[in-house]
């Protein structure tokens, strides 16, 4: 191989994120920024336009990947739902990855209602059989109101049908969900009806973070304004019991692991949801400290 074919490396536009369990993946960024993109709460990819990469650049990633990535048995696609892209480039995208990696074992993303509702049960069936083994999901919350409230898309009803939908597909689904989004008042229905849904959904994993309000979000410039009411940390692990205790999971894992959380939960769900609501209960009675604000992170 000449000097000049030597790839270059990965083409990455803007802030570039992926779930902290998809660390050791290759990242291919196939799509840019996020094609919902009115989330009250989210600044994630305020960077960017939404747009489907050109194909060039993700055959140069990969020609890249085939060459130094061969330790690297996953497979992470970007950005922020690039679960959106139409068939065509997912089937093109999955192809490749076949030939030109063989040795990746699975392939996922991040996804939203929208993205899953677009898809068949057909459409579904061949994602899985062809490489993409899991999906990342902002659930966020079941509570009709807060979803209208943070303008996430979509009702309950809805979420709860196509998530399901995709997990007959065989692709398995990581919901993560937002504390604190039901403010003060709704706390506690915020947490009930998240619980509820997910119960009905039955993810494989389900993972918890605690609101942090940004000051280019909508809703951090409404909480700097003292309009928005976020629970304080009690109150967040109020929460967090509330939506254990309403949490049934046939088989699946339930964490709160994530930076901005004040006490990590590393469970497996149903072994081990009374020993979490034990130490939740003992967090409430002041027996376990909780972490400080100036730990706290995204």
């Amino acid at each position: 191989m000449n000097e000049n074919a030597i790839p270059s490396g990965f083409h990455y536009v803007g802030n570039c994120i992926r779930p902290p369990s998809e660390a050791h993946s290759i990242l291919l960024q196939a799509t840019l920024g996020c094609s919902h993109s009115k989330c009250t709460f989210c600044g994630a990819y305020k960077d960017k336009k939404f747009a489907i990469k050109d194909r060039k650049y993700l055959e140069s990633d990969l020609e890249f990947a085939r060459h130094y990535c061969q330790r690297q048995d996953r497979v992470f696609v970007m950005d922020g739902d690039a679960f959106i892209m139409p068939m065509k480039h997912w089937k093109w995208l999955l192809g490749e990855i076949r030939e030109k990696l063989p040795w990746v074992k699975r392939t996922t993303c991040y996804a939203n209602l929208k993205s899953i509702m677009l898809k068949s049960d057909e459409d579904l069936a061949y994602l899985f059989e062809y490489g993409l083994k899991a999906v990342f999901l902002g659930l966020e919350s079941g509570h009709a109101q807060v979803r209208k409230d943070i303008r996430k898309g979509g009702t309950p009803e809805e979420l709860i049908h196509h998530c399901q939908r995709l997990r007959k597909s065989g692709i398995k689904l990581v919901s993560i969900v937002l504390l604190g989004l039901g403010q003060i008042d709704l706390s506690m229905e915020h947490a009930r009806e998240t619980g509820r849904a997910l119960s009905a959904i039955d993810p494989e994993a389900v993972s918890a973070l605690s609101l942090m309000p940004l000051p280019n979000t909508p809703l951090g410039q409404a909480y700097e304004r003292g309009e928005y009411k976020i629970p304080d940390p009690l109150g967040i692990i109020r929460e967090l019991r509330e939506l254990v205790g309403h949490t049934n999971l046939s088989r699946g894992s339930f964490r709160s692991v994530h930076a901005s959380n004040y006490l990590p939960i590393d469970a497996k769900f149903p072994r081990d949801k009374e020993a979490v609501l034990a130490l939740l209960d003992q967090a409430l009675a002041g027996d376990i400290n909780l972490k400080p604000e100036w730990m706290r992170g995204l």
